[in-house]
């Protein structure tokens, strides 16, 4: 169940003694042969001098090799941070394996200057061990913690593990790699004054394991009437795949009668079915519509498409310039008309603005047919836009020549915020993640200030998604996935949310993210059980490592599920739909039963 198993084979002690004891068994018969071979030489030596070897020869190769296996393996007493180092070979394969790359070495954290940074007095710290790795402390070594075997995995160029003699040289290498991370990340050394700085009293169990309310992860939703989790020898099972006529964009899946596909040609429409997507031969062209279409949103294929007013209508986004992808304005889509009916420019104050997202204002109000209003988002700004005049009115398309959306609130902050992307919950609080790695919290009537800040770990948020209740967020960025439980308990002992929202809604129950080719999903109820095999042994931020992978032949677009609508009635959860830029499947997580 993903690459990662092959990663989690246990070696021990034993097992590497007695892969050295065969070799130094082998050397020693070779040894044994030298011998020989010299005695020989020795005895025959008066009789036969033209035919005898080199003695000379012979002493310098008993001399290597009996150094080979006379070195001793315990540890000098001035080696300092004893190790030994293990490659990972043969990747996801049936040959992979755990190989030894040095029998004894030790490792150090220093600080360098940072090669990829143009200020020469910038400086990190680097994890060297021996003379093979030589790595920069960061969330990109995916380090992963085994306490019960005195080891730690991570990937430098290739994967490596560390297995320590000791427990408690096993624990002081976690200490320091953690307060070397903290530092590389935030830029302050890792004290305890610094760590509330950066995370406040009610979230400081993050880097501080001790401090930790596992309680909230356990507490945080009642799964007492949840079906059973996925077993792992359940299958996958693909139900529909078809070619999509390239150049997919964004995908648009509807909770009614259709799903959407934005592609090169235009907006391909689906039907829904419990089994996943089916094109109906329905395409809205970006040539047709009742208004002309000019500048810059002909030539930029849109890569953002929102379902709006029941899901008669749809806005397609394009970059304004090629390479960012800030636009100017939108287009709406009459989905039943097959039209588009017009373009809108993005304005403030009687100046041009950009949006680089736009989502609905609530998780659901895609279905609202009275629904004028979504949010916009921008690198220093965070909105809302209506669709109606100050006064309330509908603006009249046909005789408006450039129909301005009208920003009803929302801030425009100082430079510095760099907004990345966002997501709504049911009640309309707002989520947003940062180029910086930090994830702020809205409510719905103040977009000025954050009700809550996650400081993140560095690595920029290049998506969102949180759950309709707003208790789980879900972070991706280019290497890891982060997911935040908003709960915490006060100062006074009452349990908080960072969101204030309603508990309607179903419960959600995987997650999914795409790498590449790769869709990965994880078991949302596996993932929240502070008690998962996964966590053991593992202090501070957790990792799971339980994921179903699907693989397909070229990129991945997008991996989104179904509406609850569309569950089948012998599985708890709504199909997968994949798209890639010429085809788009339809999976089913259990498959037929």
């Amino acid at each position: 169940m993903g690459t990662s198993q092959s990663r989690e084979d246990r070696f021990t002690d034993s097992e590497s003694e007695e892969e050295y004891e065969e070799e130094k068994e082998q050397e020693k018969e070779h040894y044994d042969d030298a011998l020989s071979d010299h005695r020989n030489t020795q005895s025959s030596s008066s009789t036969s001098s033209g035919n005898s070897k080199s003695i000379d020869d012979i002493d310098a190769k008993l001399k290597s090799l009996k150094l080979k296996y006379n070195s001793p393996q315990q540890p000098s007493p001035n080696l300092k941070n004893p190790v030994k180092l293990y490659l990972h070979i043969g990747g996801n394969t049936p040959k992979a394996k755990w190989v030894i790359s040095e029998k004894l070495t030790s490792y150090s954290f220093t600080k360098k200057n940072d090669d990829d940074d143009d200020d020469d007095d910038e400086s990190c710290w680097v994890l060297e061990v021996g003379s093979k790795v030589k790595a920069r402390v960061s969330t990109e070594m995916q380090l992963k913690m085994f306490g019960d075997q005195k080891r730690v995995d991570f990937v430098d160029k290739a994967v490596w593990a560390l297995k320590f003699l000791t427990d408690e040289e096993y624990r002081n290498f976690v200490t320091q790699f953690q307060n070397c991370l903290f530092e590389n990340v935030y830029g302050m050394e890792a004290t305890e004054e610094n760590k509330i700085k950066v995370y406040g009293k009610e979230f400081i169990g993050w880097m501080k394991p001790e401090a930790a309310d596992d309680s909230m992860w356990e507490d945080a939703e009642d799964h007492s009437s949840d079906p059973a989790p996925v077993k792992g020898s359940r299958e996958l099972m693909e139900e529909f795949e078809e070619a999509s006529n390239g150049g997919v964009q964004s995908l648009a899946l509807g909770a009614l009668d259709n799903s959407f596909l934005v592609n090169d040609l235009g907006v391909q429409v689906y039907r829904n079915f419990n089994r996943g997507i089916n094109a109906k031969g329905i395409c809205v062209k970006f040539d047709a519509g009742g208004s002309r279409i000019e500048g810059n949103m002909l030539n930029s294929t849109p890569k953002k498409a929102l379902l709006m007013k029941a899901e008669t209508n749809m806005m397609l986004m394009s970059p304004a310039k090629e390479g960012k992808p800030n636009a100017t304005g939108l287009k709406q889509v009459d989905i039943e008309t097959g039209k588009i009916v017009t373009e809108w420019k993005f304005e403030k104050d009687g100046a041009d603005v950009t949006m680089r997202d736009i989502t609905n204002d609530t998780k659901g109000s895609q279905l609202d047919p009275s629904e004028s209003t979504f949010l916009g988002l921008d690198d220093n700004r965070l909105c809302q836009w209506d669709m109606r005049d100050q006064k309330g009115m509908v603006q009249n398309i046909a005789t408006s020549d450039s129909p301005v959306l009208h920003w009803t609130k929302g801030h425009q902050f100082s430079r510095g915020t760099n907004f990345q992307c966002f997501a709504s919950t049911g009640d309309g609080s707002i989520v947003v993640g940062s180029l910086d790695g930090k994830i702020r919290l809205y409510s719905k009537t103040s977009m000025r200030q954050a009700k809550t800040a996650f400081p993140g770990l560095g690595s920029p948020i290049i998506h969102l998604d949180v759950t309709y209740d707003g208790k789980w967020i879900l972070g991706t960025t280019d290497t890891y996935l982060i997911l935040i439980c908003t709960m915490f308990t006060d100062k006074d002992g009452k349990t908080k949310t960072g969101l204030v929202v309603t508990e309607n809604g179903k419960q959600e129950r995987h997650l999914v993210a795409t790498v590449g080719k790769f869709s990965v999903i994880w078991d949302f109820q596996q993932v929240k059980n502070s008690a998962h095999e996964c966590y053991r042994n593992q202090q501070g931020l957790k990792s799971c490592y339980c994921y179903k992978i699907i693989l397909k032949d070229e990129s991945i677009i997008e991996s989104r599920f179904m509406h609850d609508n569309f569950a089948a009635s012998n599985s708890p959860e709504a199909p997968l739909v994949v798209a890639t830029p010429m085809k788009v499947s339809s999976i089913s997580l259990f498959g037929r039963r």
